[in-house]
C-alpha cells in the first residue's frame, strides 16, 4: 500500500490544490494524512473536507517533526512525502511506483516541479521556480540526494535511515540524504512532476537562504565521514567562486580606502569577477531566457547574484562558527 504523507504548516491558500491533486491520481494512495503542525489558518478543517485524515500537533515543530509523526500514522509499504505547496501532475504516484516496482534496489524516488508556478505571484517566485525547474532536471538519474517535497520512498529503507532530525528546520533533507544516500539507491526522475507555489518576496528568499546556507559546511563535513558522495549541486561552482571573490576583492578595497592605498583601477577587479559570475552558468541563461525572454533573464541574473552573495555569506558565517565551537570545545 502506498501511505501519501502532507506536512502543513498554515498551507491554506494551497493545500485545497494539493489534496484535490492527489485526489486525482491514476494510481490513488491507500491512505492520505495530512499532519496539521500547529497552524492557525484552518488547513485541518480543508484536508478534513476533503476527507484526509488529520493528525494535529500540539505546536509547532517543524517539518522534519511532521514528517516523523506522519511515518507513524501510516502503514503502507511506500510512504510518498508531498508538500502542502504542491500540487501533483495525475501520473505522478504511479510514475514514482512504476520506477519502484521495477527496480527493488531502488529505495527512493523524487520529482521536479513544473515550469509554471501552482499560483502565480509574481517574478520573485518565477525566479525561484525556474531555477529549481533547471538544476534538477540537469541532474536526472541516480543522484545522492533528496528533495522530500515530492518523493516516494520504500519504509524499510527509510526506517533504516532512521528518523528525520527534528533539531533541523532547514536543511533536514541535506542532513537525511547523507543516511539514506549510503543505504540505498535514489532516482529523480521527470516521470514526477509537480506544480509549486514558491516565496514570492524577495527579503524572505534571501532570509531562507541564509538560514540554509548556515548549517551547510557542518553538514557536508558530517556527509565527508559518513563515507557518502558528495549531493548534487543546485548551483554553478564556477559561480559560487565568482562571488567569493568579487566580495572578498570588494572587501580588500574597501579597507584599503581609510588607509590611502586605494587605486583607481582596484574596483575593476570585483566588476571582474561579478562579469564572471553572469557566464558561469551560460546554460541557466539560455534556460530563462527561453522560458521568459531577455528582459526576465537579466532581472533573473540580477537576483541570482543577490541569492549568491547571501549564500556565500552565509557559508563564511556557518564556517566560522564551526571554527569557534571547535575551538570553544578543545578548551
Amino acid at each position: 500500500m502506498i501511505s501519501l504523507v502532507v506536512p502543513c504548516y498554515n498551507g491554506a491558500k494551497t493545500l485545497r490544490l494539493c489534496l484535490e491533486s492527489v485526489l486525482a491520481q491514476t494510481r490513488r494512495p491507500g491512505e492520505v494524512v495530512v499532519v496539521d503542525d500547529a497552524s492557525t489558518d484552518g488547513s485541518a478543517e480543508i484536508a478534513e473536507e476533503l476527507g484526509c485524515r488529520v493528525v494535529r500537533l500540539p505546536e509547532n515543530r517543524g517539518v522534519s517533526a511532521a514528517r516523523n509523526a506522519g511515518i507513524d500514522a501510516t502503514t503502507g509499504d511506500v510512504i510518498f512525502f508531498l508538500d502542502a505547496d504542491v500540487a501533483l501532475r495525475p501520473d505522478a504516484v504511479a510514475g514514482a511506483m512504476e520506477i519502484l516496482e521495477r527496480d527493488p534496489e531502488v529505495g527512493c524516488v523524487h520529482g521536479v516541479y513544473d515550469v509554471e508556478p501552482l499560483i502565480d505571484d509574481g517574478p520573485a517566485e518565477w525566479y525561484r521556480i525556474l531555477h529549481a525547474v533547471h538544476w534538477r532536471r540537469r541532474h536526472l538519474g541516480e543522484v545522492n540526494s533528496v528533495v522530500f517535497a515530492l518523493a516516494a520512498i520504500r519504509r524499510d529503507v527509510l526506517l533504516a535511515a532512521g528518523r528525520f532530525d527534528e533539531r533541523l528546520r532547514d536543511c533536514e533533507d541535506v542532513e537525511y540524504s547523507s543516511r539514506l544516500a549510503v543505504r540505498s539507491r535514489i532516482v529523480l526522475t521527470d516521470t514526477v512532476v509537480g506544480r509549486h507555489d514558491d516565496g514570492s518576496r524577495l527579503l524572505p528568499i534571501l532570509t531562507e537562504q541564509w538560514r540554509r546556507a548556515l548549517p551547510l559546511i557542518p553538514l557536508a563535513l558530517a556527509t565527508a565521514r559518513r563515507g557518502a558522495a558528495k549531493p548534487e549541486h543546485a548551483n554553478s561552482p564556477a559561480g559560487i567562486l565568482s562571488c567569493a571573490l568579487a566580495l572578498a576583492c570588494l572587501a580588500l578595497v574597501l579597507l584599503s580606502v581609510p588607509f590611502g592605498l586605494f587605486h583607481p583601477l582596484a574596483p575593476a577587479l570585483p566588476a571582474a569577477f561579478v562579469a564572471g559570475f553572469a557566464i558561469a552558468d551560460p546554460v541557466l541563461v539560455g534556460f530563462v531566457r527561453r522560458q521568459r525572454g531577455v528582459a526576465f533573464a537579466a532581472y533573473f541574473m540580477a537576483v541570482h547574484l543577490a541569492v549568491h552573495v547571501v549564500l556565500v555569506t552565509g557559508l563564511a558565517a556557518g564556517s566560522l562558527r564551526l571554527l569557534c565551537g571547535s575551538r570553544t570545545e578543545a578548551v
